[in-house]
């Protein structure tokens, strides 16, 4: 019997692979996806009675440096961090800021008037609300003795 040098990542990378494609099947291409190179905002879904509020951080942003569009049960937010410009050269010791380009979808639930959203940007935060059709909005129902 031939001794085998063991490689206790190869097993790790195999179950990545095969969790990321269980969850692409899953979603159909991975509805939360973002581009994960640039930092791409942190977002927060909430429903409420009558919209879907959708928050994102987008500290540093303008809104000239943003793009909002909803179709097809999605919202995608696209936009840039740019770097200062200084032509003085800095040793930087760490360095944790991200710039440049990023995207980020965010699925909807059914029933929603993409056609009515709006957005605002006020103190890093965007928030695009989107109004619910009458039909998806929720309704109590009494309960019968």
């Amino acid at each position: 019997m031939a001794l085998m040098k063991w490689e206790p990542s190869e097993g790790l990378a195999t179950l990545q692979r095969e969790m990321n494609r269980l969850l692409e099947s899953f979603f159909g291409g991975s509805p939360w996806r973002f581009d994960e190179s640039m930092s791409a905002p942190a977002v927060e879904v909430a429903d409420t009675q009558d919209t879907v509020v959708v928050k994102a951080q987008v500290p540093g942003v303008s809104k000239e440096q943003l793009q909002v569009t909803v179709s097809e049960g999605m919202v995608t937010i696209k936009g840039e961090r740019k770097e200062e410009e200084k032509k003085e050269e800095k040793n930087y010791l760490h360095r944790e800021f991200r710039y440049g380009a990023f995207t980020r979808t965010v699925p909807l639930p059914a029933g929603v008037q993409a056609e009515k959203a709006t957005a605002q940007l006020k103190d890093g935060m965007l928030e695009v609300t989107i109004p619910k059709s009458a039909g998806a909005r929720v309704k109590e129902i009494p309960i019968g003795v």
